[in-house]
């Protein structure tokens, strides 16, 4: 005799797995956190004014 299943229990464990298997999808397709282009964007930015602070007036 076989198990018994509950279909309820089963559909909505399939739709959780759909769910994070789309996560992962976009993961990896838009690649970083929001802490980690944030992040970024501010050492973008630094190096901007670093370099802007270095420059010479030769005028």
């Amino acid at each position: 005799m076989g198990d018994i299943l509950n279909l309820r229990r089963a559909r909505k464990a399939k739709a959780r797995q759909d769910a994070e298997t789309e996560a992962a999808a976009k993961r990896l397709q838009h690649g970083q956190s929001k802490a980690g282009k944030k992040l970024s964007k501010a050492e973008q930015e630094a190096a901007a004014r670093k370099l802007d602070g270095h420059k010479r007036d030769d005028s």
